[in-house]
């Protein structure tokens, strides 16, 4: 099942958010977005019924392992692409967000492109 733009960036969320907490909750996530309760308890319904998410019995919101690899694929996505428009001389906020509406649509094969010639600029 392909996900959608909306579902991409609850699974993003979730994964920077456990990078910086042991646990993570709804609730965080709420407050991360600055979605409404519904709305995430909606979206991780969805996630969970997709199998990219697991919630434990307390609440804490595990990715799986493929929520978990379309998440590690979402996040290098936009920390590459923030890099590369940075490096062109946008400012930061601008390129995040520039990078985020990016991230869900760029062809993997643009991606690679992109990715090897920031690699090579790097050495």
């Amino acid at each position: 099942m392909r996900l959608q733009e909306s579902g991409e960036m609850y699974l993003e969320t979730i994964y920077v958010l456990s990078k910086e907490r042991k646990n993570v909750h709804s609730i965080d996530v709420v407050e991360y977005m600055g979605y409404s309760k519904p709305s995430v308890s909606r979206a991780v319904g969805l996630l969970k019924n997709g199998g990219y998410l697991n919630m434990a019995a307390d609440g804490t919101l595990t990715l799986t392992d493929v929520g978990l690899e379309l998440a590690e694929k979402i996040y290098e996505r936009h920390t590459i692409l923030t890099a590369m428009l940075v490096g062109l001389g946008v400012d930061e906020e601008t390129a995040a967000e520039d990078a985020c509406r990016l991230e869900h649509d760029i062809s993997d094969q643009s991606f690679e492109a992109i990715k090897r010639h920031m690699k090579n600029k790097m050495i």
